[in-house]
């Protein structure tokens, strides 16, 4: 039996994801570079696997200056941010949860400053029980240390919870941490291979919560 809900944040909850390809996108064509979606989606959910710097270095055959990149980033990031809405049927598959008295939780790569921000504007923070953050794991997702601090707090088994991830890192973290996992793939993500999910949906608005639940319980 279902008991609790872990979200991923970046990418599930808000597309941050899209917003900071976007904006490392836009710098890389003013050195006269493309940047590979398949080699960015490489970091999606996880820190470390892919340096946009180092790769950015790599295209032009020389260094660059990393603080004036990463200063340019930081002003396109937050322009483009500020224009973001919540992903479709996120409010209310939590509001769907609540009022089935589900536990929810939110299990994410990125730090509590980048996340807490943007919980509050959208009015999330109320509905969430447990949220745990990069700041408190020696090792992100792929690794399942944040889901298991996540089912640890909510005080479910992992058997009883279900994770909703966009991405292949944070789907791999949940299965591993033993939650089953809902893949909702965003524009960015939609090419990865999500063969590991316990279900696949197109977006959370596309049926209420307990339909997918129901689909869910075909397999388990």
């Amino acid at each position: 039996m279902i008991r609790a809900i872990v979200f991923d944040f970046d990418g599930t909850i808000l597309d941050t994801e899209s917003v900071a390809y976007d904006a490392f996108r836009g710098i890389f064509k003013e050195y006269g570079l493309e940047l590979s979606l398949e080699r960015w989606a490489l970091g999606i959910g996880t820190w470390g696997a892919f340096d946009p710097y180092r790769e950015m270095e790599e295209g032009l055959g020389r260094p660059v200056d990393r603080q004036a990149i990463e200063s340019k980033y930081k002003m396109s990031y937050a322009e483009r941010v500020r224009n973001l809405t919540l992903r479709p049927g996120v409010v209310e598959t939590l509001e769907e949860a609540r009022r089935r008295g589900l536990k929810l939780g939110l299990a994410t790569s990125s730090y509590r400053s980048m996340v807490e921000p943007h919980l509050r504007e959208h009015g999330l923070s109320p509905y969430f029980e447990a949220i745990h953050t990069a700041d408190e794991v020696e090792k992100v997702k792929p690794d399942p240390a944040l889901y298991k601090l996540a089912v640890a707090s909510l005080g479910v088994r992992p058997d009883e919870a279900v994770a909703i991830e966009d991405s292949v890192n944070g789907l791999r973290a949940a299965k591993a941490a033993g939650l089953f996992g809902v893949a909702v793939p965003n524009p960015l993500t939609a090419f990865m291979d999500f063969s590991e999910a316990d279900l696949v949906l197109p977006s959370l608005a596309e049926q209420p919560l307990e339909a997918w639940l129901e689909r869910l319980g075909t397999r388990l």
